[in-house]
């Protein structure tokens, strides 16, 4: 039995929510295919070796911590987002789903047995510390990160709040590494921001989709109107550096701005999994024009959204290439001893496309210029970069993802003020407003 579902962004989190479907309990042999004779003998070499090390290795072992990193290292062999939780993991994500939790605010996963910044979290202490997406985390606390899987550098990089911890970070075209000092705190993700832009447009930041993201985004919606009333003329809805959440919220969000159709879909191992997700009549937004902004820092939840109001033609996406998170994890609780969080399936945008390790290709793209500090220090970030990634149906050459950055200052952003421009007639694009005539049919 299904009792929630999510999506996991990318990896592992440390102050970030993650996407997941939660099973009641893993099914027995009669439920899927038996394994065979031979699989059991390969089992019974497992047991041995077990033993072998157990009883024979130059000093007494933790049993736990080696039957914990031999499940890690079956899962993270089949792709970059299968892991194990053990109890405290577990109980850490619940807590992070819900929009507050303690950490440094940045959502990583592995590359080349390093960590790997996906993205900071705005406003958190990893973001005022100066990290950046793309970042590599080579040590933690002067502790080397190689050897270690991504549960346990997350594990290593948690700790009471108040208490200091230094990353050792490998950045693209810096000389040598740089040691940046973060003092953990209570992450408390305001997952949407908003503001007008001048008296006439609407702005709408979604950088998380938490169990408070759909109505956050109402009552800010809400809040533009009663401010600006008529004079708005659209939105901006700005998913750039947002790294995914829960599903029901991506497809909640999704649906805000739509009267019908469907949003997502998501297929497993067997055509009797398939499961869709459907618009309901009222559009919060009340038809106004939108442009959906995204970059390589885009993921999951957030591909989600801006796949179905782009296919959908209700929005014009404008920026570069979202990550390419294009799967879904069910996460099987074990009881006490943690959970199994498993990647079971692929989304689909209503128009059946996968995006895996492939990403939205925006239908204005606009490249924001890094500032001369940056230049050669901001890695592409996407799916297609990762070790072990699940192959694309519609994979090719280009990959996923692109450089995820956002100026702190949005005079200075380039894509905020090209969708405003178009909002306002300034500027002129065929893709905006999108053809409704050109929307898949509902």
């Amino acid at each position: 039995m299904i009792r929630k579902i999510s999506l996991l962004a990318a990896g592992a989190v440390i102050g970030a929510s993650t996407i997941l479907l939660v099973d009641s309990g893993i099914p027995g042999p009669n439920a899927a295919n038996a394994a065979g004779s031979s699989t059991y003998r390969q089992l019974s070499i497992f047991g041995d070796v077990f033993e072998r090390v157990r009883g024979q290795y130059v000093t007494e072992p933790d049993t736990e911590k080696l039957i914990e990193s031999a499940i890690n290292g079956m899962l993270t062999s089949l792709d970059p987002h299968s892991s194990y939780l053990n109890a405290k993991d577990f109980s850490d994500m619940r807590v992070q789903t819900r929009g507050e939790f303690g950490g440094l605010g940045i959502e990583v996963t592995m590359e080349n047995e390093l960590v790997k910044v996906v993205a900071p979290i705005d406003d958190t202490p990893a973001a005022q510390a100066g990290i950046l997406a793309g970042d590599l985390i080579s040590k933690i606390d002067g502790d080397e990160v190689r050897g270690l899987n991504l549960q346990d550098a997350v594990e290593k990089m948690r700790g009471p709040v108040k208490t200091p911890i230094v990353l050792t970070i490998i950045r693209a075209g810096a000389e040598k590494p740089l040691d940046i000092t973060i003092i953990r705190d209570v992450i408390k993700v305001r997952s949407v921001k908003h503001r007008m832009e001048g008296e006439d447009i609407g702005y709408l930041r979604v950088t998380s989709f938490t169990e408070q993201t759909f109505d956050n985004l109402d009552l800010a919606i809400k809040k533009l109107r009663e401010q600006a009333g008529d004079k708005i003329k659209g939105y901006v809805l700005d998913l750039r550096l947002n790294p995914g959440g829960l599903l029901d919220q991506a497809v909640s969000v999704s649906d805000a701005f739509l009267d019908r159709g469907e949003i997502v879909s998501t297929r497993g191992r067997n055509n009797d999994e398939t499961r869709r997700y459907a618009a309901r009549p009222g559009d919060l937004t009340a038809g106004k024009p939108v442009i959906v902004l995204i970059n390589g820092g885009s993921a999951s939840a957030s591909e989600i959204v801006a796949g179905a109001l782009q296919d959908h033609r209700r929005a014009a996406v404008l920026g570069t290439r979202s990550f390419g998170k294009g799967s879904v994890q069910t996460i099987i609780p074990l009881g006490a001893n943690g959970a199994l969080r498993l990647t079971t399936a692929l989304y689909f945008t209503p128009a059946g496309t996968s995006i895996q390790a492939k990403g939205i290709s925006p239908d204005i793209e606009v490249e924001q210029p890094l500032p001369e500090e940056l230049k050669g220090r901001v890695s592409k970030s996407g799916e297609s970069n990762l070790r072990g990634h699940i192959a694309g149906q519609q994979e090719d050459e280009e990959g996923s993802g692109s450089v995820a950055y956002i100026p702190p200052d949005a005079k200075d952003d380039i894509q905020l003020n090209y969708a405003l421009d178009l909002i306002r007639g300034v500027k002129v694009s065929k893709a905006f407003p999108p053809d409704p005539n050109s929307a898949i049919p509902n």
